[in-house]
Order: structure tokens, then C-alpha cells, then sequence
């Protein structure tokens, strides 16, 4: 690699700021580009390697786009570095833990496409998993092609548009693929994420010149087949790295907080309008949200999905708190 390669693979001055200079003679740092059941592979100065884990560290601990220090003798990690942002979600696989999807990622690019894929719930679920990550979320509507108009489409993703630029592409085709290419730079590193068939992998293999396999969707119910089946980080035709990830039709929330505050500030607002503190906004006297509601100055199914999310998180929080899973309360 060249004399750059460290910056170019994205480090920086927050990862170097926890390394001593003398510890990093001894054990260079490597950034994890697949993490595997069996092994786990990086990149370095020096190219590319599969290291071992050491006594006590567990695969899941580990994600695509992490900083390690490597042992150059035994090749094993020494260390993990301190994450300078990690996405996670929790797994049914996993029995509900939240499990690293990817770490130290700067932008977020949330993939569905112009058909019944598209979903306004599942976009703002990735929407807050982005937010409180403090990843930078981009909208990529894929597919615009297939369809007449995708304009309807993009209307129906405009309320979501103050956090994050929605884009329409056609993933096949290289001047489409170039809407991207503010968010895929030297040193900066970006997620595929979304469900399956929505066309992240043609995304990859167009951003990274790459082959990897895609499969086409159920024409009954847009729904698509898993190609990618592990996550890994491939570098840019342009510069920067990708990640994919497998697809995701369902996102549950953990530790989504500050997402789900932010994408539903006016809602949370509304409800500290109520007459009544533990108001449930069913048919207690004086609910502002109600009043809301039924003057169109909030959408129903919009104030629904905020709820379900907060029980959600809400739920997740006590469950790995130790408290237990329980209904959440609408506040």
C-alpha cells in the first residue's frame, strides 16, 4: 500500500489520539474489512491479513470498519479501538441482543426502491438508527427506472427530507451511480443498508467495479432474495470505502433514543401540550395530540409509528437493563 495508506483506509486523528507512538511500532493498526464465523479478516500498511482473535474476545464483539492493533508475530488482535461511531441493531438470531452491524461509518445510505418495498415506518426506523449513531443518513430510492414516474415515490419520502437528501438512481447506470459521490471520498467510509432486492449489491458492484452476485425480486411482492450474506468493506472505484450488509426487513430498536426524539420532535412537543401529564391520547380532555389529528396538522399513522417505536426502544432498554421486557407507555 502506499506511504498514505493508513489515512486512506480512514484513519485519523481520533483513532491515533488513543495510541501511544511506541505502541504502534509494536503492534500496527489494521482495519477489519470481513468478519466471517471462522476468522476475520483486515487491512493494513502492509496489505491484506486474516487474524486470530485473542483469549476472551468473541466474533460478535467485532465489526466491519473497526480500528485493531495487530500482534505482527501471532497475528492476533492486541486491541480494539475505541469506535468512533458503531451502527447496531437488535437480532431475532441473536435472541433479541443488539448485534454491531458496523463501526466508525460516516455516512448511512438507506436503500429501498420504487415499488411496494417502499415503506415511510422502516425509513424512519433506519433514519433513527443513523441519527443516534451520529451517522450521517442519505435516502437512495432505487429503481426510478422500472417505474413511469417515481416522483410519486419521492413525494412520499419528502417529510422525511429535513434529516436526511433523498435521491432517485438507477443503480446500472455509472452517471446515475454519480449523485453518490459527495458521500464516497478518500478516508471516508459509507453502508449499504435495506432490504433485500431493493439493489444494494448492484450499487456495490458499480461504486467498487465489483462482481458481486445479485438476484432479482418476487414480482408478487417486490420482495427480494438474500444475496449478500456477510458484511464487508470494499474500496470505492473513486476513492472512500463501502460496506455492504445483509438485507434487513426487519429493524428492531435498541438504544434508539435520541434518533427517535429528533425525527419526532414536533409529536413529542404536542404531547407536552396535553391538559394532562399521563395523558394517553385516546379520550382523555384536552389532548393535543387528538386536537392535532383532527385539525390535519398531524398525521395519524405517523403519530402511530412514533408510538410503536418508543414502546419498542422503551422495551429494549428495560430488557437490557435486566427489568425484563414490558409494554411500553404512550407519554
Amino acid at each position: 500500500m502506499a506511504a498514505n495508506a493508513l489515512v486512506d483506509l480512514g484513519w485519523s486523528e481520533f483513532f491515533s489520539s488513543q495510541v501511544e507512538p511506541a505502541e504502534l511500532l509494536v503492534t500496527p493498526p489494521a482495519r477489519i474489512s470481513d468478519v466471517h464465523r471462522d476468522r476475520i479478516q483486515a487491512m493494513s500498511e502492509d496489505g491484506d491479513m486474516v487474524l486470530e482473535l485473542p483469549p476472551g474476545m468473541k466474533v460478535s464483539q467485532l465489526a466491519v470498519g473497526d480500528w485493531v492493533l495487530v500482534d505482527p508475530v501471532e497475528m492476533h488482535i492486541a486491541k480494539l479501538l475505541e469506535r468512533h461511531t458503531v451502527l447496531r441493531r437488535r437480532s431475532e438470531a441473536a435472541g433479541m441482543k443488539p448485534q454491531l452491524i458496523a463501526a466508525n461509518v460516516d455516512a448511512l445510505m438507506i436503500v429501498s426502491s420504487c415499488n411496494d418495498d417502499f415503506n415511510l415506518a422502516r425509513l424512519e426506523r433506519y433514519l433513527a438508527l443513523a441519527i443516534s449513531s451520529g451517522t450521517a443518513p442519505v435516502l437512495v430510492l432505487t429503481k426510478a427506472d422500472m417505474v413511469e414516474d417515481a416522483s410519486g415515490y419521492l413525494e412520499r419520502a419528502e417529510p422525511l427530507s429535513s434529516f436526511a437528501p433523498i435521491l432517485t438512481i438507477n443503480a446500472r447506470d455509472p452517471q446515475s451511480l454519480e449523485q453518490l459521490s459527495p458521500w464516497i471520498k478518500p478516508g471516508r467510509t459509507v453502508a449499504l443498508v435495506g432490504s433485500s432486492g431493493v439493489g444494494k449489491s448492484t450499487i456495490l458492484n458499480g461504486l467498487t467495479g465489483g462482481e458481486v452476485a445479485t438476484q432479482g425480486i418476487r414480482e408478487d411482492d417486490s420482495k427480494g432474495r438474500h444475496t449478500t450474506t456477510a458484511r464487508s468493506l470494499r474500496r470505492a472505484i473513486s476513492g472512500g470505502w463501502v460496506i455492504d450488509t445483509p438485507g434487513m426487513r426487519a429493524l428492531a430498536m435498541s438504544e434508539n433514543d435520541e434518533g427517535i426524539e429528533v425525527l419526532f420532535a414536533d409529536v413529542i412537543a404536542l404531547t407536552g401540550q396535553c391538559k394532562f401529564s399521563d395523558c394517553r391520547h385516546e379520550t382523555e380532555p384536552g389532548c393535543a395530540i387528538r386536537a392535532a389529528i383532527k385539525k390535519g396538522e398531524l398525521d395519524a399513522d405517523r403519530f402511530q409509528r412514533w408510538v410503536k417505536l418508543s414502546e419498542e426502544n422503551e422495551a429494549s432498554a428495560e430488557a437490557l437493563a435486566g427489568g425484563g421486557v414490558r409494554k411500553g407507555r404512550r407519554r
